[in-house]
């Protein structure tokens, strides 16, 4: 069967099932499985041999069912990186990538002499690593609590080749307890999802991802009222904390943040005009 012929049915097979965006995750299947592009999958139209087509078949299956297809693949696209995602670990999300673009902009014009930079709730890594190669004279921590994450996130250090990343395991500041380590920069994407709000996530979210990294608690502020307090005592002077938040909660992460002495405390909307991410300087 030719490549063209395999996509319409993957397209078919996806929309049957539900997928919103069929056409695309078809495309992203039937090319990854034959290892080309999308230009050259509809400009060479290649035949398929029978074992690529039992794959591509397979992966349909399986995103049928509501995996996501970023687990299916293995990997997601991040600021430019190729992250390596599956079971146990948070996909990466735009408004995560805009969490970074606006860390990176807040320390261009804050001119740090030696830059270093703590995240927290690191996952997959992706938001150290992608500012690590934004900075590559800087050095970046990051932790977590899950062994599975902190596994992904070094095998991504290893994928893309990037040397000036410390990950560490244990709980937010806890593997940092017993040093004097200060930083210019504390960025965090913590579990933000109200309790009550699980149930009602998409499928892929719910069934699939780690609820350990969306549980929020029971108003899904529970990581903000732990990082806004202990923040102050990793921060250098001037530094900056920057969050990502869920929505609605920007009115009461900023009051922590007042009621903690941060200072020039911004909020910024994202893609969707929701107020997604929070700047706070120390005072």
């Amino acid at each position: 069967m030719r490549a063209l012929e395999t996509l319409q049915s993957a397209r078919e097979l996806l929309e049957i099932s539900g997928l919103n965006d069929a056409d695309r995750e078809a495309e992203l299947i039937v090319s990854h499985c034959l290892g080309i592009d999308r230009l050259h999958l509809y400009k060479e139209d290649p035949d398929i041999p029978e074992n690529i087509l039992l794959q591509i078949y397979e992966y349909l299956r399986r995103r049928a069912a509501r995996e996501p297809l970023q687990y299916i693949l293995g990997y997601t696209e991040f600021h430019g990186l190729k992250i390596k995602v599956g079971p146990g670990v948070l996909i990466p999300r735009p408004e995560t990538e805009l969490l970074v673009e606006e860390a990176v902009k807040t320390v261009h014009t804050s001119h740090f002499t030696s830059l270093r930079i703590l995240d927290l709730c690191t996952g997959s890594g992706c938001i150290a690593l992608a500012l690590a190669r934004e900075f590559p004279d800087s050095e970046i921590y990051g932790t977590d609590t899950s062994e599975v994450a902190i596994r992904y996130a070094e095998e991504n250090v290893d994928r893309n080749r990037i040397k000036n990343v410390t990950f560490l395991k244990g709980n937010l500041f806890d593997p940092l307890k017993n040093s004097d380590n200060k930083f210019d920069v504390i960025i965090s994407n913590p579990p933000y999802i109200r309790r009550a709000d699980m149930e009602n996530l998409q499928p892929e979210i719910k069934d699939w991802e780690p609820g350990e990294a969306l549980d929020g608690g029971e108003d899904g502020l529970d990581y903000y009222k732990m990082i806004i307090p202990e923040s102050k005592n990793y921060l250098k002077e001037n530094g900056y904390l920057v969050l990502e938040i869920g929505i609605g909660q920007s009115d009461e992460v900023k009051w922590m943040a007042e009621e903690t002495g941060f200072k020039d405390i911004i909020v910024i909307r994202d893609y969707s005009g929701i107020e997604r991410i929070l700047i706070a300087k120390k005072g």
